[in-house]
Order: C-alpha cells, then sequence, then structure tokens
C-alpha cells in the first residue's frame, strides 16, 4: 500500500492567495489606502445622492458593487465633492457632467491599459517578476514620474487649446470653421490576419507614430483614432491637404514600412465638444474616405473653394483644374451617392 501523500504546507500561500495579496498591496499604494468604505458611506459623506454617486461612477467606466462592497477610499469621497463643486459653480451642468465624466473615464482607461501592458511586457522581457513590476515598479517609480508628465502634457494642451478659442471671433462660440480629414489604412483587415496580436499592435503603434509626426508637421491635430482610422483636424484647407497629401506618397511608397492609406477631406463649420468635432462636415469627410481609392485624396466642394480661392466648377465644366501657380492638381470624380448624401460632389487632390 502507498504511503499517504503528505499533506500540503498550509503556511505556503497558493497562487490566489499571493495575487490577492499583490493587488491588496497594489490598491494600498496606488490609492493611498486600503479600501473600507461602501458606496452608501461614500455618498452620505460628499453629500450626494447614492443614485447620483452610482452613475457617476458607471460614467467613468467602473463595474457597479454590490451596496455592501468596501471598495471605496477617502479619495473616492474627496472626487465626488470636487464634482459637486464644479455643479455649484455652474461648471458643470448636467449634460456636461456626463459627457466630462465619460471622456475622463475613457481617456484615463485606455492610458492605463497601455501603460500596465508596457510595464507587464518590460517584465517578461527582462525575467523580472511581473507581480513585483506591477507592484514595486508602476507605484514606487513610474508612477510619480508619469503623473508629473500627464499633468504637464495636459496643461500645455490647455494653452493650446485656449489660444485657438481666444483667436476665434468670440470666446462662447461652439463653432467654427475647420478642415476635417479621415485617413483609412487600404487592405487593413487582410493584413491583420496575418499578424499576430503583438505584431499587429506593433504596426499600429508605428503607423500611428509616423502619422502624428506628419500631422503636427503639418500643424494639424489628430482627434481620434478609430481602428484603422485617423480623424485629423487643422485650421486651414491648406494645412489639411498637405496632412493628407504626405499620408498618401508615403503610403505609395513601396520602400517605405508606411501602409498604403486613403483619405476624405472637407472644409467647412464644426461644432467642438470635449474634444471631438461633429457636423456635417465630418460626416462628409468620412464618406469621401470611404469611396476613395487607396493612394488618393477626396475633398468636398468646401475644401476645393479654400484651396483654389473659388468656387468648384459646375457638372460640365473643367474635368481637370490646375493653376500653374498653384500647388495642386484637381480632377472631378462622378458625383457621389454615399450615405446621407445621394448628389455628393467631389475632387481627386494630387499636388502639382
Amino acid at each position: 500500500m502507498n504511503a499517504p501523500e503528505p499533506p500540503a504546507d498550509a503556511d505556503a500561500p497558493s497562487e490566489a492567495s499571493a495575487g490577492s495579496g499583490a493587488l491588496d498591496q497594489l490598491e494600498q499604494r496606488l490609492l493611498g489606502e486600503s479600501p473600507t468604505l461602501t458606496q452608501v458611506e461614500v455618498s452620505e459623506q460628499a453629500g450626494i445622492e447614492l443614485e447620483a454617486s452610482r452613475a457617476l461612477w458607471h460614467l467613468l467606466g467602473f463595474a457597479h458593487t454590490d451596496p455592501d462592497d468596501r471598495a471605496f477610499t477617502q479619495r473616492d469621497v474627496d472626487a465626488l465633492r470636487l464634482t459637486q463643486d464644479l455643479m455649484d459653480l455652474g461648471i458643470l451642468s448636467h449634460d456636461r457632467q456626463d459627457g466630462l465624466v465619460r471622456t475622463l473615464g475613457r481617456s484615463f482607461a485606455r492610458l492605463a491599459e497601455w501603460q500596465v501592458g508596457l510595464l507587464a511586457d518590460i517584465a517578461t522581457e527582462t525575467g523580472v517578476d511581473s507581480t513585483d513590476a506591477l507592484v514595486g515598479g508602476l507605484a514606487e517609480t513610474v508612477l510619480p514620474k508619469v503623473e508629473e508628465l500627464q499633468n504637464y502634457v495636459w496643461r500645455r494642451h490647455l494653452v493650446s487649446v485656449t489660444s485657438r478659442l481666444l483667436a476665434s471671433t468670440s470666446a462662447g462660440a461652439r463653432t467654427s470653421n475647420a478642415a476635417v480629414c479621415f485617413v483609412d489604412i487600404v487592405g487593413y483587415t487582410t493584413r491583420s490576419r496575418t499578424l499576430t496580436d503583438r505584431e499587429l499592435v506593433a504596426w499600429l503603434e508605428a503607423f500611428e507614430t509616423a502619422a502624428l509626426d506628419i500631422v503636427i508637421e503639418n500643424g494639424g491635430r489628430i482627434i481620434k483614432n478609430i481602428g484603422d482610422e485617423l480623424l485629423i483636424v487643422a485650421d486651414t484647407p491648406q494645412a489639411a491637404a498637405a496632412i493628407a497629401l504626405e499620408l498618401t506618397r508615403r503610403g505609395a511608397d513601396e520602400d517605405d514600412g508606411f501602409p498604403s492609406v486613403r483619405a476624405g477631406v472637407a472644409y467647412g463649420e464644426v461644432v467642438t465638444r470635449l474634444g471631438d468635432v461633429f457636423g456635417p462636415v465630418v460626416n462628409i469627410a468620412a464618406r469621401l474616405t470611404s469611396v476613395a481609392r487607396p493612394g488618393t485624396v477626396l475633398v468636398d466642394r468646401g475644401l476645393y473653394a479654400g484651396l483654389t480661392g473659388a468656387d468648384a466648377p459646375e457638372v460640365g465644366e473643367a474635368e481637370h483644374v490646375h493653376d500653374e501657380a498653384s500647388p495642386y492638381r484637381f480632377r472631378r470624380v462622378r458625383r457621389l451617392s454615399v450615405k446621407g448624401y445621394s448628389r455628393l460632389q467631389a475632387w481627386a487632390l494630387s499636388a502639382a
């Protein structure tokens, strides 16, 4: 008869308990204290109704907790009080509150995903225990530097956005003329099937980094990336044209690792809210991109007029337009029938 297996060491921590201990340690360091409050207690201390605090928590992108879960700290109370202060000052109406909180939650969730993933990758590559890397490295070494950098970058962008706002005709204006450009990677789906997850992320990051350099160099701003597509805004038609033409030129160079792209650009009045842009001009730019051929730039009547200083010719007039003094060439494309626009006039833009 075989001897019985010796009992497991009761004092040896299991993987689950070790992971739980690491999480407790991380919470303590990042939040300043271990969670001891329920959401009911947080709401009472902050002087905000429970339903309102639960709604804010949800808008920030966090999962709902059970009423008896002690998942909160004094910092959650402080955050609710700050929100209430902004509401009392009239800075945040109900509609603005939802939009701002949702934007904060979405933006910082993506930032946190990237930062933690980066640390985990570095730990794997260097052979460091991932728990030590996340608990020690994140909380003690990385966090203070990232917080300082994030705060500075945010303040610099505040200066930039405020400068543009003050330069408009009215400091309270919510609409302005702008050039909107969508850039779409050609063959993204096919290419993505041949890459591992890590390779796909690296490929997209290389594309976004190169595109960002081009956009900034020509005075534009990347509003957001939507999968394999970039939404770019520029203050002038000339800046948007330069960006779109350079991106498609890079993509057409077989010796350049930059992917083939297509672009659609429209110019006119847009509504700006919480860093995003809305309105027919945005929709037209998106529609033009969806029908553009690989390596081409399609523009609408507004951008044509902005680049030439003249109204676009009517159908039946010149199909090709080129002024010897102009850096652009235009070729009329047939009227487009796309969602929301049954007869959209467009021109293929190229460099002279």
